[in-house]
């Protein structure tokens, strides 16, 4: 079935997603690199039941990008120079993300899949283990914990990104949503 791009596009109006751009999924960077940084950097590393390394490996992560032939990334930006706050809106945009994936879904696009902007924060006591994850049916990975190069992937498609260095800079953040 081919994707209707305007059905999508209502869906994100109706939920005040308005930066975006339609992407051909395999052409997502999926690097190694990425999940060491995981690995070696990452406070949520093994503490979070979606990141690494409660997430496939890298390769099957490649794989499963290839396995779509529509998606979208969506930006969101903002400004919040208190990391409580950020954390916070990034909750929000999560819970926005899954009733768009829903949305999408429910327009007959079955195989719908939505990545969360950061970690899943969707319980405040995360178990930090897939098996023992008390909201498995909405919990997400955020793009990093498939390992997708974001910089070099949302760079292709001309949206900004750089490495914050203070709270005092606008953070832009990125979902992937596959859609087919």
């Amino acid at each position: 079935m081919e994707v209707n791009k305007e059905k999508i596009e209502a869906i994100l109006k109706k939920y005040g997603v308005d930066s975006y751009k339609w992407i051909n999924p395999g052409g997502v960077v999926v690097s190694q690199w990425v999940r060491m940084k995981c690995m070696f950097g990452c406070s949520s590393y093994n503490s979070n039941a979606t990141c690494p390394p409660n997430v496939p490996p890298v390769d099957d992560c490649r794989k499963f990008m290839q396995e779509y032939d529509s998606g979208l990334i969506l930006h969101f930006n903002k400004f919040l120079d208190n990391p409580e706050e950020r954390k916070e809106y990034c909750l929000g945009i999560n819970k926005i993300l899954l009733k768009i994936e829903r949305d999408v879904f429910l327009a007959g696009y079955h195989k719908s899949f939505s990545t969360f902007i950061d970690e899943c924060r969707l319980c405040s006591d995360c178990t930090g283990k897939r098996e023992t994850c008390k909201n498995t049916k909405d919990s997400r990975p955020g793009p990093e914990s498939l390992a997708v190069d974001v910089f070099k992937t949302v760079s292709k498609y001309g949206f900004p990104i750089n490495v914050l260095k203070g709270y005092n800079e606008e953070m832009n953040r990125y979902s992937l949503l596959l859609v087919e």
